[in-house]
């Protein structure tokens, strides 16, 4: 079953309940997502990325998800 852009905006949120998500894609495999949080101020690029690569691992895992291009920031 193809997994949405839906989807994966509420499995960061579970993580991130307060961050700003745009998920972008309708292909059912491949999508962005820009991930703005306040718990990213201080980390680096890579910190961020692996931070929200955890909150959708299963779905990387299966192969249900194929790609995610990810943006991450803290608030400005």
């Amino acid at each position: 079953m193809p997994i949405d852009a839906t989807e994966i905006e509420t499995l960061i949120r579970q993580s991130f309940p307060e961050a700003k998500i745009i998920v972008q894609g309708d292909d059912g495999q491949h999508f962005a997502a820009e991930v703005i949080d306040e718990s990213f101020r201080g980390k680096n690029r890579v910190q961020q990325q692996r931070a929200v690569n955890a909150a959708i691992r299963e779905k990387l895992d299966s192969g249900e998800l194929h790609a995610l291009a990810l943006t991450t920031k803290a608030p400005d």
